[in-house]
């Protein structure tokens, strides 16, 4: 522990320091990115690449559900965010073993497709944005639904709506009856991590899954992204942003102990992002938020020396790719959305915690974290 109650850091895992490798060799009209001692290119997102030997193509709605194929149809509902998918990402590949023959497709927004381009066994994507509309999906289509957005009515209606064969789902009070209609339906509970309430979802319907199942295929990243320092700045909302000054301040002592620091956010970040950067010595041109397609921002997360960032999708990613990482924690527990097992420290004051997940203002179970904790949970990672 370090200071007062404020650390915990979870058992480590191949925690050896990964070296950065400088860039080499790219065409000189990419544009530049300069680091502390490290250089890095982006070039322009091409429409194909070969990974691994095989052709991966990136056209416009490439993954997007069509007409049926031919197989049965095994439909996912979770329409939320980046870090919400990656946690279900578990019961995801549990579903695919237990279902070889179906097609699995997952009912999420659009916008996520690179990121559901790397989840194994995934077929097919239904861009879906909220719960406002149905599901664009004639009754019966869909073999097996399961419901990995939550327990209240709006999902679970859209889910009952699809008529499938069989339907997971959390007993809802009001539509289920006690004991419900399929015995199968567990309660929902508060006492779980998201990645293990949704393996016990598939569990109570004879699914094998296992909770720290989170790993991700490798995905494509800009010439030159070896062994970075991701400084995470942003989050949507108040309560998860660390103040600027800190961030500027660990950034800097990195630099100093030789990392190659970048900052990453998404456009609307990008000023605050600047801001961390001018703060602590760093050139515009080591911004990278804004500038990263999600695909490539996971890339960069993957092969990343370390990870610092609040409880936000970067964090996420860095337990999928089993990225050395300290997150910081503001206003949800770390026990319901903390890393699995693995090279992750976890800071916090859950004494201070506030708990408004969608408040304008840092939670102080956040803003208890100091520069010295982040540096010190450094340490112990390398």
């Amino acid at each position: 522990m370090y200071g007062t109650s404020i650390t915990s850091v979870p058992s480590l895992s191949n925690s050896t320091a990964r070296t950065g490798v400088p860039s080499e060799a790219i065409p000189e009209h990419f544009p530049l990115l300069r680091g502390a001692k490290r250089l890095l290119r982006i070039p322009p997102p091409p429409a194909c690449e070969i990974r691994s030997g095989r052709t991966a193509c990136h056209a416009e709605g490439v993954r997007y559900l069509g007409s049926s194929d031919g197989r049965p149809e095994l439909l996912a509902l979770r329409a939320l965010k980046l870090g919400d998918l990656l946690v279900a990402v578990p019961a995801l590949q549990g579903l695919r073993r237990a279902f070889p023959h179906h097609r699995l497709v997952v009912a999420v927004p659009g916008w996520l497709e690179p990121i559901v381009e790397l989840v194994d066994g995934v077929d097919a994507l239904l861009p879906t944005v909220g719960l406002d509309d149905p599901l664009p999906l004639p009754p019966g289509r869909v073999d097996v639904a399961v419901n990995l957005h939550g327990s209240g009515r709006e999902s679970r209606l859209l889910v009952d709506a699809l008529a499938a064969r069989v339907t997971m789902a959390h007993r809802v009070p009001g539509i289920d009856g006690d004991p419900p209609a399929d015995p199968r339906m567990p309660p929902w509970r508060d006492d779980v991590s998201e990645r293990e309430r949704w393996v016990r979802l598939v569990r109570a319907f004879g699914v094998a899954a296992d909770a720290d199942e989170v790993r991700l295929r490798s995905a494509p990243a800009p010439p030159g992204a070896e062994g970075l320092t991701v400084v995470h700045v942003g989050a949507a909302y108040g309560s998860r942003l660390w103040p600027v000054k800190r961030f500027a301040e660990v950034a800097r002592h990195l630099a100093a102990r030789g990392h190659g620091v970048v900052f990453t956010g998404d456009e609307r970040e990008r000023e605050r992002a600047l801001a961390v950067a001018g703060a602590s010595g760093h050139s515009d041109a080591a911004v990278l938020a804004g500038r990263l397609s999600l695909g490539r921002f996971a890339g960069v997360i993957e092969r990343a020396r370390l990870v610092v960032s609040a409880d936000t999708g970067a964090a996420h990613l860095a337990s999928a790719y089993a990225t050395p990482s300290v997150v910081l924690f503001g206003p949800a527990p770390p026990e319901r959305w903390g890393p699995p097992p693995g090279p992750h420290a976890v800071l916090t004051a859950a004494e201070l915690r506030r708990g408004d997940p969608f408040g304008e203002k840092p939670d102080p179970a956040l803003l208890a974290v100091t520069v010295e904790d982040v540096l010190r949970a450094v340490d112990v990672l390398e």
